[in-house]
């Protein structure tokens, strides 16, 4: 069994897939690949796959991760091309690889974020200032019910730019197996505090990253 890990992208339409249909999908995407991908054992045996972190309905992404298992060596060219050219337009396969960190050593994912308005200047000082505020507050929900944490100390926002009525911005959240963040949250805040109002726009995944900032591979 050669363990393979994917990395591909979910752009335009396809980011109203969501994760279980991916699931279903990919699954039928394998089947008609031809590729000598492993089945699970059992009473009903279907291709393993496994997805590192599930996206938000909605959301783009330029690194999604897909693992499986081949029962047969088969090159990482001839994998990528195989999936490419059944996959709809949308998903596209980007790297092919040996995997080299475990699923457990995730714990960021880094987001683009878009907001619409007419006064891009003005909403510029506005999250500055709520950048600024000592906490940063949100209603979570979690297995037990809702509750107010202070996300302010894992929240961080760089690049921030205004272009053709638009405030742009990176934001890097916790994720993995034990916290995930979403980056609704941030924008949900800083609507309720920001006095210039706007339309929430593109948020799109950028990057998967391990506690000390390397790109999950």
């Amino acid at each position: 069994m050669i363990d393979v890990r994917t990395v591909f992208e979910k752009k335009g339409r396809a980011k109203y897939i969501s994760h279980l249909d991916l699931n279903r999908f990919m699954m039928r995407v394998f089947r008609r690949s031809g590729l000598p991908i492993w089945y699970t054992e059992g009473y009903n045996p279907h291709p393993y796959l496994n997805f590192a972190l599930a996206l938000s309905l909605g959301f783009e992404s330029e690194y999604e991760i897909m693992d499986f298992s081949l029962t047969e060596g088969v090159s990482f060219g001839k994998i990528k091309k195989s999936l490419n050219d059944i996959l709809p337009e949308g998903i596209k396969i980007l790297y092919v690889m040996t995997p080299q960190h475990n699923i457990k050593d995730i714990a960021k994912s880094e987001y683009s974020v878009e907001y619409i308005t007419d006064f891009p200047s003005e909403l510029c000082g506005e999250i500055q200032k709520f950048l600024g505020s000592s906490e940063i507050t949100v209603e979570k929900k979690t297995k037990k019910g809702v509750k107010s944490i202070d996300i302010k100390p894992d929240t961080e926002i760089t690049d921030i730019q205004t272009s053709d009525g638009k405030l742009f911005f990176n934001i890097k959240l916790p994720a993995g197996t034990q916290t995930n963040l979403n980056p609704m949250l941030f924008t949900d805040a800083f609507w309720e505090f920001s006095e210039i109002k706007f339309e929430k726009g593109k948020i799109c995944r950028k990057k998967i990253l391990c506690a000390d900032g390397e790109l999950f591979r």
